[in-house]
């Protein structure tokens, strides 16, 4: 069953849950973008083949919002919003308890290494390398564990998980960026909480938020 977030005419949300593609890979297992091209094609009835544009990707062990664009129109105007950066992505993660400072912004320099399917973080800038840069602030602490609230400043590959790697509180069971242990699932404690957009063709300001996955680490109290 589809958590279906938000959906119109132009664009659909999805809460994607850890563990599934966005696209299709070499492994064969189905993405999402054909379960939400299915679920169209019922919903509405439709012959043939069923449009939708994939605007943003996350990682296969990531949860939350992603979004789709339903026409042609609404994908061109919607990868112009990313690529200007005019969207809004918050995203939600999990780390070691005793991080500080308890709000930052981190400035790295990325360099991605396709074949390991990995991106090296730096703190200055090398060859070949990407500015990323995010704020982070601590939203309430567990028991061994704190959440935080991450605003993505730029989109870089694997920048979150990078970036919390290098200042040494990788994200909860992410075992490929630093986490000392798994997950049962094998999925990653990383959520991408909200996105804000304007409507490709209202210009309105869409504000869609994804509940966390239902796991006991997700229900705390905010400490604000």
């Amino acid at each position: 069953m589809l958590n279906i977030l938000y959906e119109d005419n132009h664009l659909i949300a999805v809460n994607k849950p850890g563990g599934v593609l966005v696209q299709g890979d070499q492994t064969g297992d189905e993405p999402l973008v054909d379960k939400v091209k299915s679920y169209i094609q019922k919903k509405y009835n439709k012959p043939g083949t069923v449009f939708l544009g994939v605007i943003h990707r996350l990682d296969r062990p990531t949860s939350g919002v992603v979004l789709f664009a339903r026409t042609s129109k609404a994908l061109s105007r919607m990868n112009l919003q990313f690529k200007e950066r005019t969207t809004d992505k918050i995203y939600w993660a999990i780390v070691g308890a005793h991080i500080a400072p308890h709000a930052a912004t981190l400035i790295h320099w990325l360099k991605r290494n396709s074949k390991m399917n990995k991106s090296f973080a730096y703190d200055h800038e090398i060859n070949d390398s990407k500015k990323a840069v995010l704020q982070y602030k601590k939203l309430a602490d567990l028991n061994h564990y704190a959440v935080l609230e991450i605003t993505l400043k730029t989109g870089r590959h694997h920048q979150i998980r990078s970036q919390l790697n290098q200042i040494g509180f990788p994200i909860k069971g992410d075992l490929k960026y630093g986490a000392k242990r798994s997950n049962a699932d094998g999925n990653i404690d990383l959520h991408s909480r909200s996105l804000r957009i304007n409507h490709p063709t209202t210009k309105k300001r869409i504000h869609i938020v994804a509940p966390p996955p239902a796991k006991p680490q997700w229900n705390f109290a905010p400490s604000y």
